[in-house]
């Protein structure tokens, strides 16, 4: 009786020495973090400065206007002037608007399509050349606003022509890749990058 109390006590011991042992190997196992839509859509929002071209660029152009009477061109109301300037226009895509979605070992990241996000003409940098003015038609500060204006308008339908806005997706496609590849992420799950409409 007394060698059966021994033994069933023995293996009690051993009992909890395995569980003790083996519930501190599993914890003190590294666990790997839950990636999650939200943490995703953080991360890469904090990014967003990343995810975004700059096209930086110079232009030239002439303002001209005059007078007319009846359609007739008014004598002495010419002005005119010929203005350069350099520029930077910052395209990218609108992350608040991504949507993020995980399922299984798959992410998928909606994106809206890239859009201009600022333009900016560097003031330092305008440089005004051939300039008439008229006594009947003098030149007037809204007249460089309206041509400024205007310029720029033509100068960002020059660079969507050109493809800005398909380099910008482009670019947050790879910015993301990149910044996913930091935590090993595009290792663990397949990533699909999708365009909206």
């Amino acid at each position: 009786m007394k060698t059966k109390k021994k033994f069933i006590i023995v293996i009690v011991i051993l009992l909890l020495i395995g569980v003790f042992f083996g519930g501190y190997k599993l914890g003190s196992e590294k666990k790997e973090p839950k990636i999650s839509e939200s943490l995703l859509q953080n991360r890469l929002e904090r990014a967003s400065q990343l995810i975004s071209l700059d096209y930086i660029y110079t232009n030239m152009s002439e303002y001209s206007d005059v007078n007319y009477f009846y359609g007739w061109e008014v004598p002495f109301t010419e002005k005119k002037f010929i203005i350069s300037y350099n520029g930077s226009i910052k395209s990218g895509v609108d992350l608040k608007q991504m949507n993020i979605s995980i399922s299984g070992d798959t992410i998928d990241i909606k994106l809206p399509p890239a859009k201009i996000l600022a333009h900016e003409i560097d003031e330092n940098s305008i440089k005004i050349f051939n300039e008439k003015n008229s006594i009947f038609n003098p030149l007037k500060v809204d007249d460089m606003k309206d041509f400024t204006i205007d310029q720029k308008e033509k100068v960002e339908k020059d660079a969507i022509k050109k493809g800005l806005l398909d380099q910008a997706f482009t670019k947050a496609q790879e910015s993301i890749m990149e910044i996913l590849s930091i935590d090993k992420i595009n290792e663990k799950y397949k990533i699909n990058i999708i365009k909206l409409n």
